[in-house]
């Protein structure tokens, strides 16, 4: 099974990137299942159920978020209705949604997906690690195709996921940071692994942001609106190639992909 990973998608720029690349990936890389961080999808900072809607009509299979997933009130029912959108699993069980789903593809190959957030130099959540072996044992006797989304800050407690279930799914990928990294790579059992996918969205930005008003944020310290930038718009994630019956990545490419113009 082929899975496109889609890196974060910023503002309208970003979906629209989404709207003109992934149909064409779809089909020229005979991609079978797409997952994509769209915690940043509504105007820059947070989801809306129309974007949502918007993502699905585009090709996107689940949707994951992160930190910013509690900025629009509006989506919390669609987290309640809909199991094709997570949030962190590492979020208290009270909270609306859930941080895992398994979904079956037209292929007819159940696909796992898991959602975690980071602790390291982020606002408190429960032990990742810790929720992530709790929904894989209640995956372990649907499928073997396990991908799990470590949406965090720091590089090291991302690649401690990797490392600590390796062997047990196929794929652990990070978000967060809007910078694609170029460590992809298969861990010795088997689990395919890469720190950052980076950004779909405006890369003449500050992580998808106008680059004046954050430069000058920086400067004075002064609060300032921070608009979504609007040049240079790339889809950015990785393509992972898994074995159907174990479970295991057998390959993993980053993916950089530019729209002519976003106007």
């Amino acid at each position: 099974m082929r899975i496109l990973l889609i890196g974060d998608i910023v503002g309208s720029p970003g979906r629209e990137a989404v709207r003109r690349i992934v149909p064409k990936l779809r089909r020229d890389k005979s991609v079978d299942f797409v997952i994509a961080n769209a915690e940043n999808v509504a105007g820059g900072s947070g989801i809306t159920p129309e974007t949502v809607d918007e993502l699905f009509q585009n090709k996107v299979d689940v949707i994951t978020s992160g930190d910013h997933v509690w900025k629009k009130k509006e989506l919390y029912e669609t987290l309640s209705k809909e199991k094709r959108v997570l949030r962190p699993a590492n979020y208290p069980l009270s909270c609306p949604g859930s941080g895992m789903t398994i979904i079956s593809p037209e292929s007819g190959k159940k696909v796992a997906v898991i959602n975690l957030l980071g602790r390291v130099f982020m606002k408190p959540a429960d032990c990742p690690f810790v929720a992530a072996e709790r929904e894989i044992e209640k995956i372990n006797r649907a499928t073997k195709i396990i991908l799990v989304d470590m949406h965090a800050e720091a590089t090291s407690e991302k690649i401690a996921m990797g490392r600590f279930l390796d062997s047990r799914v196929s794929v652990v990928f990070g978000t967060h940071t809007h910078v694609q990294t170029a460590d992809e790579k298969i861990f010795p059992g088997g689990t395919g692994y890469i720190t950052d996918l980076g950004m779909t969205g405006p890369q003449d930005s500050v992580i998808g942001r106008r680059v004046d008003a954050i430069v000058e944020h920086f400067l004075t310290s002064m609060p300032k609106k921070f608009e979504v930038a609007d040049k240079d718009v790339e889809l950015q994630g990785a393509i992972v190639n898994i074995d159907d019956e174990s479970g295991k990545a057998l390959s993993i490419e980053r993916v950089k992909e530019k729209i002519e113009s976003y106007y």
